[in-house]
């Protein structure tokens, strides 16, 4: 693996923890983010189960995370008139342990910043394929040749629409819209329901955070006056503080809106090409996208070192790893959990967090599926943060 070139496209979770392996195996690691620089805080990520925190603490992260976890706060159902219908235990909502995404990713760049190349405020735009590694162009920096291009940017990945063709083939709509927005408000963690729409305040997410039904949108995902419109439109006559977060939507400085997918990959390389996290098998909040980013970015790392930059093989390996897990925790569906389409169905879902059995039930479950791969050990990554004895 020494001196092989490395190009991972995406700087958010995925991208640094590959480099930081990839590093510690010998690898010559190159990092392009669109974005000109990290933003910190953001929305919580979490990890659930052994495997995942396993992952963690073979990186040498796992101590720093819990030290900045924001975690473990229980979140309020309520109805129209702030009366408690429910409560969502913080296990529930915030695994084992939670992180504000950019604070991750912060932690990550620093530990691999010394080691690898970050490249701020670029793009890929081609990738060609050639005897002996992959030409790239770039919107703002020259072109160059390495040796692997990973896609690490994301479920909307411009390295998967390069190299395995468009956004639609490959991703698909779950009829929900989730949408972050940076509220002056301080409020206890709450949430309410109406049909097809959630709205909840003070919880890991955002300082208010939404879930709402929608045929399809045609919209621009970098215009925030336009999310702004269409968050307004999604909302108009809901009751609770509804109104008064839609009045207040017009000075927030940061407002973000997304679909709810599901990344359906059959293989997730091609050629000297290969996508990791949510470009690979993204399910937009269904819980376990943090930790499919980490163990799949040790996997993978680990397939390619132990193939001794065999690219095929490697990534082969870790298909047949990779996909076996995601499919099983790529079963959930955020969107009528949080916000289910008829008042029966809500009164079913605060029934359930009523119901202690239930509740525990359910924890378990996704501890299971959170466990449901056997990792290898690799002796080449060793050097990231522990032994191998």
């Amino acid at each position: 693996m020494k001196n092989t070139t490395v190009l991972i496209s995406g700087a958010s979770i995925a991208g640094p923890a590959l480099a930081l392996w990839l590093s510690h195996a010998g690898c010559t690691v190159t990092v392009v983010e669109k974005a000109p620089a990290f933003r910190r805080g953001g929305q919580a990520v979490d990890f659930k189960g052994a495997t995942h925190l396993t992952v963690l603490e073979h990186m040498g992260v796992l101590d720093e995370v819990r030290r900045r976890q924001t975690g473990g706060t229980d979140q309020e159902v309520v109805d129209a008139d702030g009366r408690r219908l429910a409560v969502i235990p913080g296990a529930f909502t915030g695994g084992d342990v939670e992180i504000r995404r950019g604070d991750l990713a912060v932690l990550l760049y620093e530990r691999t910043r010394r080691s690898c190349e970050y490249v701020f405020g670029d793009s890929i735009t081609s990738l060609t394929e050639t005897a002996g590694g992959v030409h790239v162009t770039f919107e703002r920096g020259a072109p160059r040749t390495f040796d692997l291009v990973v896609g690490a940017d994301g479920i909307h990945s411009n390295v998967r629409r390069l190299a395995f063709g468009p956004e639609s083939g490959h991703v698909n709509f779950t009829g929900y819209y989730y949408a972050l927005v940076d509220l002056d408000l301080d409020h206890p963690p709450a949430m309410y329901n109406e049909p097809g729409r959630m709205a909840a305040l003070g919880g890991p997410k955002a300082p208010a955070f939404f879930v709402f039904a929608s045929e399809r949108l045609d919209y621009d995902r970098y215009d925030a006056e336009q999310h702004r419109r269409i968050l307004a439109g999604a909302y108009r006559g809901m009751g609770w503080k509804v109104p008064e977060l839609m009045a207040r939507l017009r000075d927030a400085e940061d407002v973000y809106l997304d679909s709810i997918s599901k990344v359906r990959m059959d293989r997730y390389a091609k050629g000297r090409v290969v996508l990791l996290g949510d470009a690979a098998y993204g399910n937009t909040l269904g819980g376990f996208g943090s930790g499919l980013a980490v163990v799949g970015a040790y996997v993978l790392a680990g397939e390619l070192a132990e193939a001794d930059g065999d690219h095929g093989t490697a990534f082969a390996r870790y298909q047949e790893i990779m996909h076996r897990y995601a499919t099983v925790t790529g079963q959930s569906s955020a969107g009528p959990f949080l916000a289910p389409p008829s008042r029966s169905r809500i009164t079913m879902r605060n029934w359930m967090f009523k119901r202690r059995f239930l509740l525990g039930m359910m924890l378990r479950m996704t501890d299971r599926f959170a466990g449901s791969v056997e990792l290898r050990d690799y002796p080449a990554l060793a050097p990231a943060g522990r032994s191998t004895g």
